[in-house]
Formats: structure tokens, C-alpha cells, sequence
């Protein structure tokens, strides 16, 4: 039943995150509002609703580990198994180099996590910090994108119908809600019953199957020959991670700091955020030898948890 209820919440996780961004998108485009601002909104926040709700009900329910686990398993398993994987099946080249404002951001952070998890607990003020800081990441990513004209493509609606986009928007967030139910609840039971820790559960199970869309689309994007699409995909999300999930789960309930992430987890998830960073700013091309490291590298990292 809990291996039942992880398949269910993930479902449930992946068709809401879906519907909800739909719904949004066609309501964003019949209120005429920018698809600049739409896109950094709706494509930002919508594509992190798992991961936060997953992380802001385990907090509740008293599972620290699975919460703070969910972004620190999720960053590493972006970059050294959804970019490793990408990079065996097709090697990933000519990427935006605007991309390395969005490395600096990624890199610093994740050394501000390190810094916050060497406290007992992350607290209420230090999740108002987080969500200021993403705050001024996202208005310095809107000028910037507003200076070049270079907004992202929003999915076509084809003129949907408000009883359509209302539909899925209130379907999108009660399969968000029921999922993140469902999987804390099946990862709880599953950590009780093998005698291992919440944050085991939450750096391996969890992050793995909160991060599934993303190596979903990252793998189907290599085999026809785009996994440079990846990077972008995998960077904007380690920054969404750290400053929106733990900055929102922090104020909603203050989240003690499991031991060993201060001392492991979060040293090998900047390790990884550093060696991703230096590789956009100083490497050509990520080489399916590069791919096999990242992907033998994460694989060391789950062995060495469990």
C-alpha cells in the first residue's frame, strides 16, 4: 500500500502540476496579461507546485527530513542525473550563455542553504529572506528579458472556454493537494516500515519522483537531438528549489534541520551546483564521458545513503 500511495501521489502530483499550468495559461492569455510576466509567473511557480506542497505538508505533519530532503535530492538528482542522462544520450552543446547569470544565482543559493542548515532550524525570518531574494531574482530576470524581447513561449490555448480553464484550474490544484497527500503519506509509512529516516526518504524517493517531469522531458529532448534544453530547464529550477520551496515552507512551518545535511547532503548538492556552474561558464560542451561521471557520481551518492 505505501509503494500504491508514492505511484498515486506522483500521478496525482504530475496531472495537477499539468492542468493547473493549462488553465493558468489560457487565463493569463484572455486577461491580456504579458506573456513575459505570464511566463515567469505561471511557468516558474506552476512547474514548482509539487516539490512545494509536498515539502509545505511534510513540514506540517512533523517530516522535516522529507521536506528539506525534497529540495536538496531534487537539485542534485537535476544536475547530476537529469543533465548526466541527457548528456550520455546526446552530447549538450551551444547552450544561451545568458544562462550564466542564471548559474551565478544557482551557485549563490545553494551556498546560502549551506550556510542556513548549519543553524538547528530554518526559521520564519530566514524564509522571508528566501522569498525576497526570489522576488528580486524574478525582476531582475523580467528586465532582462524585457531588454532583449526574448519572453518564452506559452503553450496555445485555442481560445479557451472560461468553463475549461476553470475546470482545470480547480481540478489541477485538488489533484495537487490529494498527491502531496497521498505521497507523504506513502513515504512516512515506507520509512517506517524499512527503519530509515524521513530524510532518506525525502533525498532518494521523493526528490527522484518529484524530478520525474523533468527527466522526462530532458531525456525525450536529447533523443531528438535538443538536450540543451536542459540547462535552462534544470538551472531555473535549482534557484525555484531553494529560494520559493524552502522559503515558503519555512514560513508556513519553521523546519528543523535533520542531522547530516549540514555536514553531507547539502556540501554534495553544492559541490554539484559548483561543478555545473564552472562546466556553462568554462566548457564547450558537456561530452557523453561528462554525462557518464555526473550519472556515476549521483549514483555513489544514493548508494552512500542507503
Amino acid at each position: 500500500m505505501d509503494f500504491l500511495y508514492i505511484a498515486l501521489g506522483l500521478i496525482g502530483l504530475y496531472f495537477g502540476a499539468e492542468w493547473l499550468v493549462s488553465g493558468a495559461v489560457a487565463t493569463a492569455r484572455r486577461m491580456g496579461i504579458s506573456p513575459l510576466v505570464a511566463s515567469l509567473v505561471i511557468v516558474g511557480f506552476g512547474t514548482s507546485l509539487p516539490e512545494l506542497l509536498v515539502s509545505v505538508r511534510a513540514a506540517l505533519t512533523g517530516s522535516p527530513g522529507i521536506a528539506l530532503g525534497n529540495v536538496v535530492g531534487s537539485n542534485i538528482a537535476n544536475i547530476l542525473l537529469i543533465v548526466g542522462a541527457a548528456a550520455v544520450i546526446f552530447p549538450i552543446s551551444a547552450w544561451d550563455r545568458n544562462v550564466r547569470r542564471d548559474a551565478i544565482a544557482m551557485t549563490a543559493s545553494a551556498v546560502l542553504l549551506l550556510l542556513l542548515v548549519q543553524f538547528d532550524v530554518i526559521g520564519r525570518l530566514a524564509g522571508v529572506v528566501l522569498l525576497a531574494l526570489l522576488a528580486l531574482y524574478l525582476f531582475r530576470t523580467y528586465r532582462f528579458a524585457a531588454a532583449a524581447d526574448t519572453a518564452p513561449e506559452l503553450p496555445a490555448d485555442g481560445a479557451m472556454p472560461v468553463w475549461k480553464m476553470t475546470v482545470l484550474i480547480v481540478a489541477g490544484l485538488i489533484l495537487l493537494i490529494i498527491g502531496a497527500e497521498l505521497l507523504i503519506r506513502g513515504a512516512t509509512e515506507l520509512a517506517a516500515h524499512f527503519g530509515i529516516s524521513d530524510a532518506v526518504v525525502g533525498l532518494t524517493v521523493v526528490a527522484l519522483g518529484t524530478s520525474l517531469p523533468e527527466l522526462a522531458t530532458a531525456v525525450v529532448a536529447a533523443l531528438k537531438r535538443h538536450s540543451d534544453v536542459a540547462i535552462g530547464n534544470v538551472t531555473g529550477s535549482c534557484i525555484f528549489n531553494v529560494l520559493c520551496i524552502i522559503g515558503a515552507t519555512a514560513v508556513i512551518a519553521p523546519l528543523p534541520v535533520p542531522e547530516g545535511f549540514a555536514t553531507f547532503d547539502v556540501p554534495v548538492m553544492l559541490a554539484a551546483t559548483v561543478f555545473f556552474a564552472l562546466m556553462l561558464f568554462f566548457a564547450p560542451k558537456f561530452h557523453r564521458a561528462t554525462g557518464a561521471a555526473m550519472l556515476a557520481a549521483y549514483a555513489a551518492y544514493i548508494w552512500a545513503l542507503v
